[in-house]
């Protein structure tokens, strides 16, 4: 049978914002498979399965007593390091391509079969250049110590296995459904019912809290990075829409079956006591420290737990911007003005935002009358939730108040926004109500 060739899409363009492509399978129901050839399995890295962790690993699996027949014929990668392939053959004897399910800087995403365990799984197969394969690497070891301390598997993504690919590091992982986000696109970017916003929210902390009592720090904390587990999901009438005119379809909604979630992506993921870098997160969700060159530790992912929970009530990013003094204008018109004491140690890259060293320089220094738009238009916080939550509204707001602090030495941390009346009057009710 022949094979159909993936043909890749350029890049967009940088100053949009940054998104994964959408996962292919959310569209379509999953492929099944003709039943494999049973191959020989050859272990390349460490196999994962109730904790334990060999340690044996292979750098090939061409290796003498191995048929090739198994493989497809080698090929040269793109011209950005990218693993070039076609659904249907082979990623080592183990694993057969059944689809692409997403693409980011580090490399792509695909569907396989697992010819052993005969189970569906996500393979990361990072580019072959150098940094990329390093950052695999220390992506593998914060897998491992998550894989070990995750009693119960259900806070963040499961590695399989790993191996290495000519020259491809490739990360195996359990299967999952779509992204926040790309249910907020299938959704026409509809808001989440509050109630659900705070089971996802309840999950993100304890996720983060685990991730933090490891003394590790996520820094990439986004609806891309946090999955449902299961990709069933119910339409609902959707009751804002029943009021206007709308196309044919749209009066109704997705609601996800299960509000069960995990996180995923820990290639930025940071031990505590490693050197960071200078900017950490993904634009939208990237906390006023890491812009202002203060230093940054666990609270910028609370932060951006922040920005997240806003986005999932609301159906759009809070700060939508692409450049450093706009993100800051944005803050101080959802949030107020900037603390003094931290706009007076920012460092030598961001003093240039400021005039006189004490005031924002907006919007005297702002690029476009576009931009001027897009930071007048944004509402305070408080209008901002009561416009798109009815009941809770006054908790959420507070807990967004705690999470979303300038100082990150007065930000909530993630055990303490755990215990927030936003979560725990809601369990008080249903207790009293029992």
């Amino acid at each position: 049978m022949e094979t159909q060739r993936i043909i890749d899409f350029p890049h967009e363009n940088m100053d949009k914002r940054p998104r994964k492509r959408p996962r292919l399978t959310w569209d379509m129901p999953p492929l099944v498979p003709p039943p494999p050839k049973v191959l020989p399995t050859i272990y390349c890295g460490h196999e994962f399965a109730n904790g334990a962790v060999p340690n044996y690993a292979c750098s090939s699996i061409y290796y003498k007593g191995v048929p090739h027949n198994g493989c497809p014929p080698w090929r040269p990668d793109d011209k950005d390091g990218h693993y070039v392939f076609a659904i249907g053959e082979n990623l080592s004897p183990r694993y057969r391509i059944l689809s692409k399910m997403g693409e980011g800087t580090f490399g792509k995403v695909l569907e396989c079969l697992d010819n052993e365990k005969k189970e569906i799984v996500a393979i990361k197969i990072v580019r072959s250049l150098h940094k990329y394969r390093e950052a695999a690497m220390i992506e593998i070891d914060v897998l491992q110590k998550l894989a070990r301390h995750d009693i119960g598997a259900t806070r963040c993504v499961q590695i399989r296995n790993w191996f290495d690919y000519r020259n491809h590091i490739c990360i195996v992982f359990e299967k999952l459904g779509p992204s926040l986000y790309d249910f907020l696109r299938k959704n026409s970017y509809r808001s989440f019912p509050i109630d659900l916003v705070r089971e996802f929210g309840r999950q993100l902390l304890e996720s983060v809290a685990f991730m933090h009592d490891l003394r590790l720090i996520h820094t990439d904390l986004k609806p891309e990075n946090i999955l449902l587990v299961s990709p069933e999901y119910v339409k609902v009438p959707d009751y804002k829409c029943l009021s206007r005119s709308t196309k044919d379809g749209s009066y109704f909604k997705n609601l996800p079956k299960s509000s069960a979630i995990k996180l995923i992506d820990f290639g930025s993921t940071t031990f505590e006591h490693q050197d960071h870098s200078y900017v950490v997160s993904t634009r939208h969700y990237r906390a006023p420290e890491v812009i202002l060159g203060l230093g940054w530790n666990y609270p910028c992912d609370l932060w951006s737990i922040g920005c997240i929970l806003v986005e999932l009530c609301s159906g759009d990013a809070l700060f939508q911007t692409h450049e450093n003094l706009e993100h800051l204008a944005m803050m101080e018109r959802v949030l107020g003005p900037l603390p003094q004491h931290m706009i007076v140690r920012a460092d030598n890259r961001a003093e240039k935002y400021f005039k006189r060293g004490a005031q924002l320089d907006w919007p005297e220094s702002a690029t476009s009358r576009q931009s001027m738009r897009a930071v007048w238009k944004l509402p305070r916080l408080q209008n901002l939730i009561m416009r798109h939550v009815d009941h809770s509204a006054g908790d959420l707001i507070d807990l967004l108040q705690g999470l979303l602090r300038y100082d990150p030495a007065e930000r909530l941390k993630a055990r303490e926004a755990l215990r927030h009346p936003f979560f725990t009057r809601d369990l008080r009710r249903v207790v009293e109500d029992a």
